[in-house]
């Protein structure tokens, strides 16, 4: 599905059903050089069951055009834009990594238009590693190795989604180098390690929160260590889901990412 958000072309995965913006809604938002990929297995569950789904590649990020945006706010901004020009009132929140703290924000933002929060694979403060933001500057497809280490506990898992004996660091791996290549001139990677670090907001954005809070969280997760998660967890009286996987719960625990997913949106 395109859209246009302010002047710009933007894609938005549906979950394989039209959109009808009389449904619930519920939208996905990925986090750093990753796209609406991520979601799919996700998104698709919730279009066959009542939703109604957005899944938008962000600014910059695999189909959607523009600039990249400068932080979590402007992110934010642009997300209610984008439910603006999809027609929906109010909607659910579902955010992965970067994504988690933009779904905060948005929340934040417009409180009357969050009915579900979800932060996945998230943690506040998300300060990000001097070595590994260097790395990003200097040398971005190293850093996309050093990453994938991080992200996936496993070197042999074997998920249900999206096929058994899937190679999960090869299929993340490829993913980041595209979007990384789909912007020439700009180090994308760099730039949403660097939104992540700054993001200096979320207990102020916690205070203006009013809908449920879910956390879904990896135990075994090096990028956002679920131990760092407690302040912001306790401001916003989150229920935790805690599933045995990485950084990258969507692709290494997919059947119980979705029934966190699940309970999280009942």
């Amino acid at each position: 599905m395109e859209l246009i958000v302010n002047g710009e072309r933007t894609w938005a995965y549906t979950g394989g059903k039209t959109f009808d913006p009389t449904l619930p809604c519920v939208v996905f938002i990925h986090g750093a050089l990753n796209d609406h990929s991520v979601w799919t297995l996700l998104a698709r569950w919730c279009a066959h069951h009542g939703w109604a789904v957005l899944a938008p590649d962000l600014p910059a990020h695999g189909r959607s055009r523009g600039a990249p945006l400068p932080d979590v706010q402007a992110h934010a901004d642009w997300l209610l834009a984008l439910l603006d020009a999809a027609g929906v009132r109010e909607s659910a929140y579902v955010g992965h990594s970067m994504g988690s703290l933009i779904a905060l924000e948005s929340a934040a933002r417009a409180p009357e238009r969050a009915t579900r929060l979800v932060m996945v694979g998230t943690a506040y403060p998300m300060k990000v590693s001097p070595a590994l933001l260097q790395t990003a500057l200097d040398a971005p497809l190293a850093a996309i190795d050093m990453v994938n280490s991080f992200s996936i506990s496993t070197l042999a898992s074997k998920p249900g989604y999206p096929a058994p004996g899937m190679w999960l660091h090869g299929a993340n791996r490829a993913l980041m180098r595209r979007t990384l290549r789909g912007t020439p001139g700009v180090n994308l990677f760099h730039h949403d390690f660097t939104v992540c670090d700054r993001y200096e907001h979320g207990l102020e954005a916690a205070a203006q929160v009013r809908c449920p809070v879910h956390f879904i969280l990896g135990a075994a997760d090096q990028m956002t260590n679920p131990r760092v998660t407690r302040d912001i967890a306790q401001a916003l009286n989150a229920r935790i889901h805690s599933l045995p996987c990485g950084h990258a719960l969507m692709q290494e625990a997919p059947e119980a990412m979705l029934a966190a997913l699940r309970a999280s949106l009942a």
